[in-house]
């Protein structure tokens, strides 16, 4: 497409918008749940490449912005990131004024250096900005080693640099799982609670579970809700998917009594400490609604506590090498920590504080310096019962261990988007489209990654924040993996339906995912559930990711699918943290409680109807393979029900099985209800069993139907 058509008349504003949004990777169209194609409106076009910082008020803005589109690239000696896959050919363009000769070098991780070829051939020339230039082919090394390096080039007194990723082809960490496939169970933490927690689960419970569906069921993993940090101080945002930041972790999940230092409590701190533990440890027994604030208020004050007593040695070390490995990064989470307990986000002084780099934060960083260092100690402490969770897992024979939960964005007034501003897109935010569960859509509320900013970084933000997570993990769920492929974003003001799709460079995504991963010797979960292209999830399986399959949501043309037709190369579960546990899911409550929220876009009946028809041909199916009795109707028996949808997802060839532990002990809440924030208490809900009182960690040994549910997975994995 040209500004002028075949006709020779000048193309539409329409057609200027659309060819300015696919330079940009905008979709102008977009599948609906319900199959039916979609054109993106001119407004939210506008929007969205605002976000991206491309003008287009008017035709002139259009026009300019689309010729500089046509040259991306071309004012850049080098691309702001360049990420391969190893043994592959692959070229890399250089620009530089026609004619121009430079020399070319990688500087590999190690520090060595290899040195290329500029090549004979003159390359393609054109003008830019008046200066002839010249685009120049150069073949990257196919020997590459796997890793983090650097392409330079040198041509006269012109100096360009840019990071060069060699990449896995495939991700080997799940090869094991071809010969023995593994159970585990997937837990929210803070619902998880033992009689030593203080209200909510902590890392000693994460331990704790991890050890006995180890060590006693032939568990292989424990996957658990995002434990990214939340606010500093109370109220902090109840979601684990609503984070401050993603690369560091919520000191409200510590385990107070197993800091070494708190056995050196002097008597009177110890004692406060012992009081508050006795407080907040007889709530672990209420069945009602979680309270995270006056738990989190009572554990930063034994916190400080305990920060205050003399470190060891060796102790002292120890966190010194981890504010030395965390780097910058650390210290603007721990600085926006501090700032954030002295200025609210609505205080007008806030505008001050706009960055790390701000004048007012340049000047007064130094007064902030002890209080970022209690926070810099909170994640040491967080770090090390990661540490020992891990360790704790593998001990009881777990082959992958803990499996940590990367949500899909961060709080847009969070420790992120405070510290990576520069690579976040402005005034939209991440979302969903209507589907048919929530026939609403979705507003996540997180501002995205700017492809083209991040790229020019270096996808540094993005590889700390993975190093940091699989540090102490077994592996990774990353939710809603589409979003490494395309997000929705939806602009300020506009609902959620009123959104278009950005695609991203998955290749470099992905890949430098599937290696950091590698590294740290952790398998890669996607959750690549709802609307995407037929390839992605072949494209993952080609990288040696694992996708998701829920029972509920596995359907082919001719209804729902028998198990033996599920994914190999997947997680297989029954359910998931956004639907009720098995019990409450098959009595029909989540429409009951979407009903009730003004969540449909139909009349109840109908909803109720077509839900039970297909609850019903799921049933029919495990009926069918003669784990149900005939007419059961799945409530009649539901822990005989719930054992048997087991079963029958266990006839799969999925290498990874998930149990809810919340359907392990007969619960009947679900934890969330999409498209709510207080309308429903997300989050919120304890662990209990079907009689609705508390079920405690201490009391699993000794839990009939959750030792039935995990002897019977252990018995057949």
């Amino acid at each position: 497409m040209t500004e002028a058509n075949i006709t020779g008349e000048p193309a539409g504003e329409t057609a200027l918008l659309q060819e300015l949004a696919e330079h940009h990777h905008v979709a102008i169209t977009f599948n609906g749940w319900d199959g039916t194609r979609r054109e993106v409106s001119d407004e939210t076009l506008k929007k969205v490449l605002g976000a991206l910082g491309v003008a287009t008020a008017t035709r002139e803005d259009l026009s300019q912005s689309l010729a500089s589109a046509r040259l991306q690239g071309w004012h850049q000696t080098l691309p702001g990131a360049v990420v391969v896959r190893e043994h592959r050919s692959r070229t890399v363009p250089v620009h530089l004024p026609a004619g121009v000769h430079a020399d070319v070098r990688i500087v590999l991780e190690d520090g060595s250096r290899r040195e290329l070829e500029w090549p004979a051939v003159p390359g393609e020339e054109l003008d830019v900005d008046g200066t002839l230039t010249g685009r120049t082919l150069i073949p990257l090394p196919e020997d590459l080693p796997l890793g983090w390096h650097r392409l330079e080039v040198t041509a006269g007194q012109r100096q360009a640099g840019t990071v060069l990723v060699v990449t896995p082809e495939r991700l080997t960490t799940t090869a094991g799982l071809d010969r023995h496939r593994a159970w585990g169970l997937m837990a929210q933490l803070y619902s998880v609670r033992s009689s030593r927690s203080w209200g909510i689960g902590d890392l000693g419970d994460l331990a704790d579970l991890a050890a006995l569906s180890g060590g006693r069921h032939g568990a292989g993993f424990l996957l658990t809700n995002p434990l990214h940090a939340a606010e500093p101080v109370p109220p902090v945002e109840p979601s684990p998917y609503l984070p401050t930041t993603r690369r560091f972790f919520n000191p409200l999940y510590i385990r107070v009594e197993d800091i070494p230092e708190y056995g050196y409590l002097p008597g009177a701190d110890r004692a406060r400490v012992e009081e508050a533990a006795r407080t907040f440890g007889a709530a672990n027994h209420s069945a009602e609604k979680l309270d995270r604030n006056a738990t989190y208020a009572a554990k930063l004050a034994a916190l400080e506590l305990i920060f205050a007593v003399p470190r060891s040695i060796a102790r002292q070390q120890q966190f010194e090498r981890f504010c030395t490995l965390e780097g910058k990064g650390l210290q603007d989470f721990a600085l926006w920590c501090a700032l954030s307990e002295k200025v609210p986000a609505d205080d007008p002084q806030s505008q001050q504080i706009a960055s790390p780099d701000s004048e007012w934060v340049r000047e007064h960083r130094s007064a902030f310096t002890e209080r970022s260092r209690f926070h810099q100690w909170l994640q040491w402490i967080c770090d090390q019962q990661l540490e020992t969770a891990q360790s704790a897992a593998r001990s009881a024979g777990m082959e992958i261990g803990i499996v940590h939960d990367l949500a899909v964005g961060v709080h847009p007034a969070g420790a992120d988007a405070w510290i990576l501003r520069p690579v976040l897109a402005p005034g939209v935010s991440v979302g969903a489209p209507p589907d048919m569960f929530n026939q609403q859509g979705q507003d996540w509320s997180q501002p995205p990654w700017h492809p083209r900013r991040l790229a020019d970084a270096g996808y540094l933000p993005y590889r700390d924040m993975l190093r940091t997570i699989l540090r102490h993990a077994g592996g990774i769920r990353v939710d809603h993996i589409l979003g490494l492929f395309r997000l929705w974003w939806i602009p300020q003001g506009s609902g959620p339906g009123d959104g278009a799709y950005v695609h991203f460079d998955h290749e470099a995504l992905i890949g430098i995912l599937v290696l950091e991963a590698q590294r740290a010797g952790a398998v890669v979960i996607g959750e690549d559930l709802g609307v995407f292209e037929p390839w992605v999830q072949e494209y993952l399986a080609e990288r040696g990711v694992l996708g998701t399959s829920i029972l509920w949501f596995e359907h082919g043309d001719a209804g729902p699918r028998p198990p033996a037709e599920y994914r190999k190369g997947a997680l297989t579960s029954v359910n998931t943290h956004d639907l009720p546990p098995t019990a409450g899911y098959l009595a029909g409550e989540h429409v009951d409680l979407r009903e009730s929220l003004g969540l449909l876009n139909r009349p109840v009946e109908e909803e109720r109807a077509a839900d039970a028809a297909a609850r019903e041909s799921v049933l029919e199916l495990v009926r069918s393979a003669g784990l149900l009795p005939a007419g059961a109707s799945g409530t009649d028996n539901v822990q005989q029900s719930v054992e048997a949808l087991h079963s029958f997802i266990l006839q799969s060839p999925s290498v990874l099985i998930g149990v809810a532990l919340a359907d392990a002990v007969g619960e009947r809440r679900t934890q969330n209800q999409p498209g709510t924030g207080d309308e429903y208490p997300n989050w919120r809900i304890p662990l209990c069993g079907p009689d609705g009182k508390a079920v405690l960690l201490d009391d699993l040994p000794s839990n009939e139907r959750f030792n039935s549910l995990a002897d019977l997975l252990r018995d057949a994995i």
